[in-house]
């Protein structure tokens, strides 16, 4: 009997002793509910003792596990319920671990974790700070989008701001928001888009055509603003910013309430207003820049695992000034107004909004829903209805005529439906279908020849997307097919028509001819095919490398085929080409990073770096240029004609951040874009400048967080630009006077400074204070890129004031 049992103890220890115990445990820690990763997610082995942390892409990984073995996991994490899990180790094993977040303090609601990418892992993609998004609270999306490396705007005046990503703009920039397409007119150059920004909860930008499931013609890049996260949790809270600012001599404020319960049920409310007089360059006021607007959006739906459902609705409504300054009378005039050094039309200051001015109203109502299964993935289904209507007011001769010059009215319906494979966590599929009808009615009783015509448009797209993670690489690839068709009625001056030749190429378009103009009857039809292809290498847990080809298709915008007439906010008169074909894109970029050290023991154990080069290939480029000046009734303005051409855009973004010590740190942003007309050869128009931004900041949070930055941003001249001057025959001299629209503006350097503090209110309410001062020297300069550079200075300096309670 004792030798039985000394020989059943030698082989459990010979077992014990042959047993594996090489073997790895690996997976991601991710929320339960939208499956972005989670950040710094605390794991530990009970058995063994062992504590780890998710890496920046929410990875863990447990080695020298044995095989056969059970393991206890226990699984923490911030606003986490901690969850403890038994793992059974079979060979190198993998397993995702969902978590659900809940909220634990009603103050401030931060989530810490890294969602994950919107583009894809190659792509090269930014994130916009709550703290920017706040600090711009009384200003517009693209002033808070101006911060990022790359992103620029293309403006006209100081409050329509439209965002640009390296070097693009307008159509080819794709704006998603709570997970629709805007569709607000986007095409014109001076129409900013419609949306509040303090109604974001996070905003990224994708440089580039890498977000196919967002549409396949976003040749410049698509930005996605998603709504404030609400927890699944039994509670009330919200807040309260309001920003004064001395430049405009306004303010804006919003509030935010939100009520939550354990049952996923919840229900927000948001709301904005915003009132500006004129604003004011450092020698002078820019008469009628005065801005007027008021802002809602409801949320209610339920949250859960297996499925959630959402309605929503948001009405925007903005009334601007456009520069006075800007819109003259006769062809002496323009040539004065633009080579002046002064605007000459300044009048005091007022709080009155008159002609010429914008009035925008848009409105949309979203229903939304998911079905998750658990071995499959999650089924997503959203309906959304736009209604866009815009007005734009021209000086009439009459006062009494108070109609505007342009009435816009665009209805959009759109469906998507969209699947996401989630049951294998090293994977990354989606695939997705999209239905949209739209209509566009400019109303014919403004008196006034309609610039852009009655049409209707339907668009269909289908894509499909994935990403496999094989140990340090990452590969990923899709491809996206849209189809576009547009169904115009649109009259024509018959002289017009057949000075373009119209006439010859497309006689069966004319519908009726009625002398003087024609009714013609387009209808274009695109086939659009887009794809990207990326991989990616982790060197090691600081360097990693990603490079990302990006094929994108656009199909012509209904301003660039139709436009024919007066753009009363712009101050120029547009005329498009029926003749267009679509735009075919081919972009290559490519990101080094670096990540900081986990333990800083040197200096440069801070430091963290992006590098981002790009080519962009462009065929069938449509641009807009100057092209000369025309008289109107209602006064002389410039023409700016569409054209087709081959272009070629290079550049370079970079990042840099330098954590000096506990308490300081160093920001860097450097973008370069250089684009130029291969087909005549010469530079393009409205390309960015060479622009850098070095920012200092110290950070205390034992003296009320105390947070405090100095920024300068150097702006260089744009030294490539193509020859666009023209010249006017004024009638009174008997001359030609040259008029000088190509001349870019003298370098400019802007200090900035802001400062906050947190401070305690109740167990349940903070307060925080921050003051900020932008153009702090009041300099005088003019940005390129602002369309009423021609007529006046930028912004001088301007105070802000922010207190924001949350509660």
């Amino acid at each position: 009997m004792k030798f039985f049992i000394m020989l059943c103890a030698f082989m459990c220890s010979s077992i014990s002793i042959a047993q594996s115990c090489t073997n790895t445990l690996t997976g991601y820690v991710i929320d339960l509910h939208d499956q972005e990763t989670l950040v710094d997610a605390t794991l530990s082995i009970e058995e063994l003792g062992n504590i780890i942390k998710t890496d920046a892409k929410g990875k863990y990984t447990f080695s020298n596990l044995c095989n056969g073995a059970t393991y206890t996991i226990r699984v923490s994490h911030p606003l986490c319920n901690t969850q403890t899990i038994n793992v059974t180790i079979n060979g190198d094993t993998e397993r995702t671990i969902n978590m659900e977040h809940h909220l634990e303090e009603l103050g401030e609601v931060s989530i810490t974790g890294e969602a994950k990418k919107n583009g894809g892992k190659t792509a090269i993609e930014s994130q916009v700070s709550n703290e920017i998004i706040q600090a711009n609270s009384a200003g517009s999306l693209g002033d808070a989008l101006n911060q990022l490396s790359g992103v620029s705007s293309l403006n006209t005046g100081n409050t329509v701001v439209k965002p640009v990503i390296q070097g693009l703009h307008s159509s080819r920039v794709v704006l998603i928001t709570e997970g629709t397409r805007l569709q607000d007119q986007e095409w014109g150059v001076e129409h900013a888009p419609n949306i509040d920004l303090n109604n974001a909860g996070s905003i990224s930008v994708i440089k580039g055509a890498a977000g196919l499931q967002y549409g396949g013609d976003a040749v410049g890049g698509t930005i996605i603003v998603n709504p404030k996260r609400i927890p699944i949790s039994d509670s009330l809270y919200g807040e309260t910013l309001l920003t004064g600012v001395t430049n405009g001599r306004g303010g804006s404020v919003t509030t935010s309430l939100t009520k939550s319960y354990n049952s996923g049920w919840y229900a927000s409310f948001q709301g904005t207003l915003k009132r500006f007089g004129d604003f004011e360059a450092p020698d002078y006021i820019l008469s009628n820049t005065g801005a007027d607007e008021r802002d809602a959006a409801v949320r209610i739906g339920v949250n859960k695992y297996s499925y959630g459902v959402e309605a929503s609705y948001s009405i925007y409504n903005n009334k601007l000034g456009i520069l006075r300054a800007s819109h003259v009378g006769s062809a002496a005039d323009l040539a004065n107004a633009i080579n002046s050094d002064r605007p000459l039309f300044i009048e005091d200051f007022t709080y009155d909004i008159n002609p010429p001015r914008q009035e925008v109203k848009h409105q949309v109502a979203r229903l939304n829903a998911y079905k998750r299964f658990d071995d499959i993935g999650k089924f997503s289904f959203q309906y959304d209805f736009q209604q866009n209507n815009r007005l734009e007011f021209d000086i009439r001769r009459d006062s009494e005529d108070v109609r505007p010059a342009i009435d816009l009215e665009l209805r959009t319906h759109s469906a998507t439906l969209d699947f996401e494979y989630t049951a294998d966590n090293t994977i990354d599929a989606k695939a997705g279908l999209l239905a949209r009808t739209q209509t566009n009615f400019p109303d014919p009783t403004t008196g006034i020849r309609r610039l852009i015509p009655d049409y209707d448009r339907v668009d269909f797209g289908v894509y499909a997307l994935a990403s496999k993670t094989l140990d340090a690489w990452t590969i990923e690839g899709g491809v996206r097919y849209d189809y576009n068709f547009i169904d115009a009625q649109k009259f024509y001056r018959t002289s017009f028509w057949e000075a373009r030749g119209y006439d010859v190429l497309f006689p069966e378009l004319v519908v009726e001819d009625l002398g003087t103009q024609i009714l013609t009857n387009p209808e274009f039809t695109f086939h659009n095919v887009s794809a990207t292809a990326g991989v990616g290498y982790d060197f090691n847990d600081l360097y990693s490398i990603t490079a990302n080809y990006a094929l994108s298709s656009r199909a012509p915008n209904p301003s660039e085929l139709f436009s024919d007439g007066l753009h009363q906010s712009a101050a120029r008169i547009e005329l498009g080409d029926i003749r267009f074909d679509q735009e075919t894109s081919n972009k290559v970029s490519v990101a080094l990073s670096r990540l900081p050290a986990g333990r800083q023991e040197s200096f440069w154990d801070g430091w963290s770096f992006t590098v981002a080069p790009f080519a962009n290939f462009i065929s069938d480029f449509i641009l807009i240029e100057p092209t000369g000046s025309q008289q109107s009734l209602r006064g002389n303005f410039q023409v700016w004609e569409y054209r087709q051409t081959d272009a070629r855009l290079l550049g370079i973004d970079v990042d840099n951040e330098f954590r000096v010590s506990e308490h300081f740190s160093i920001n860097n942003q450097l973008s370069i874009v250089k684009g130029q007309d291969t087909t005549l050869d010469l530079p393009l128009i409205n390309i960015p400048p060479v622009n850098t931004t070095n920012r200092i900041t110290y950070t205390n949070k034992k003296w009320h967080n105390l947070k405090v930055s100095a920024e300068s941003q150097y702006v260089f001249r744009q030294n490539e630009f193509p020859n666009n001057n023209f010249e006017i025959f004024i009638v009174e001299t008997d001359q030609n006077i040259l008029v000088d629209v190509s001349t870019p503006p003298d370098a400019y350097h802007l200090i900035n400074l802001r400062g906050q503090l947190d401070f305690t209110v109740s167990n349940k309410s903070t307060l925080q204070v921050a003051l900020a001062v932008n153009n702090l020297f009041d300099t005088s300069y003019r940005n390129y890129l602002n369309r009423q550079r021609f007529f006046a200075d930028d912004l001088g300096r301007n105070v802000s004031l922010q207190l924001k309670i949350n509660y």
